[in-house]
């Protein structure tokens, strides 16, 4: 038996990572390859640090695309060959005509869930503008959303399954650039890398629109690392690269943004 309890120490996704733990006994007693159901962000990240004191295991996360967001994990003995075709998805695409109705990221996840799946089936969805979405899930979902996912917002939709290679991923556009700061806090970094004034990225971490390493953040003076990943929903994600301590004591922060 692992131990589960010490292995969740610190862990904010207790139950998720929980099973994860189940996952990797059930990998080590049946010398199968285990595979979750779709992990967020931060439920992949503590999936990953629990992994990392388990010798015995190993193992690979994939969500269909390099730069997917929600993946899941294949798990299996150390001593097995593992890689990231061994992790089963599916990819459905959701038809119809929005040109008059545009339907956004969260009316597809809210159609999608009004079926009666569990959001732990569903990885990315990838909107297409007025011709509609793809949604990645888990392949035994495919058929009853075949048949149950007929609309979205008030447009009829047709969903069929169609094969990974069919699917449409736009490039994140990428800027890098520098800035020089009295401080390491989280509002003033993240307000000069999503150009915003220090006062409304103050409003936004208040209001935990904010997430580092896609944790949750409330604080404007949090101390922010080289490495760190901030989020802000609908505005795209963060990288802080190198920090060089300038002779004025100031902090000079390679940045880079994705949207």
């Amino acid at each position: 038996m692992l131990p589960k309890e010490d292995l969740l120490k610190g862990i904010e996704s207790r139950e998720t990572i929980a099973r994860v733990v189940d996952d990797c006994e059930r990998a080590l007693k049946t010398w199968e390859v285990v595979v979750t159901d779709f992990l967020s962000p931060l439920e992949a990240i503590e999936s990953q640090q629990v992994l990392k004191r388990l010798t015995e295991v190993h193992s690979v996360a994939w969500g269909g695309y390099p730069q997917a967001e929600r993946q899941r994990l294949a798990i299996a003995r150390a001593e097995l060959p593992l890689e990231s075709a061994q992790v089963p998805i599916a990819v459905l695409e959701i038809a119809g005509n929005f040109l008059f109705d545009t339907a956004t990221h969260r009316d597809f996840l809210g159609s999608i869930l009004g079926t009666g799946i569990v959001r732990d089936k569903t990885g990315d969805i990838l909107v297409q503008g007025e011709r509609g979405a793809q949604a990645i899930v888990v392949p035994e979902m495919v058929e009853f959303l075949e048949m149950n996912l007929t609309q979205v917002r008030s447009v009829p939709v047709k969903t069929r399954a169609i094969a990974l290679d069919e699917l449409k991923v736009r490039e994140p556009k990428k800027k890098e650039m520098t800035t020089v700061e009295a401080s390491m806090r989280l509002d003033a970094i993240a307000s000069a890398g999503f150009g915003m004034s220090r006062s409304k990225m103050a409003d936004a971490i208040g209001a935990g629109d904010v997430r580092v390493n896609w944790k949750e953040v409330t604080q404007s003076s949090y101390t922010v690392k080289p490495e760190d990943l901030i989020a802000i929903r609908g505005k795209g994600r963060l990288e802080v690269g190198e920090v060089q301590v300038t002779k004025k004591g100031r902090y000079r922060i390679q940045l880079t943004r994705y949207r």
